[in-house]
């Protein structure tokens, strides 16, 4: 998986990776449903994320009509 690049002035390097880790792992905990966009197994993209599988369905459902060529799952995201 690629790391985005972060700027966070007045931090050390450790401080933004521990920051990092920390606000995707409470954004997963938050909303587990995620739809991505699927290249290969070990590529895809996350487009958004939600807190129930029925409002995932239904915003797949919309970007399927819009983007009829993607592949596009909706999966579940668990921290260990």
């Amino acid at each position: 998986m690629q790391q985005s690049q972060l700027v966070v002035c007045g931090r050390n390097k450790r401080e933004v990776l521990l920051l990092k880790r920390q606000t995707k792992t409470y954004r997963t905990a938050l909303a587990p449903w995620a739809v991505v966009r699927w290249f290969s197994p070990t590529q895809r993209i996350v487009i958004s994320r939600f807190r129930s599988r029925s409002d995932a369905d239904g915003h797949l459902a919309v970007l399927q009509r819009h983007i009829p060529d993607a592949d596009l799952r909706v999966i579940v995201e668990m921290e260990d």
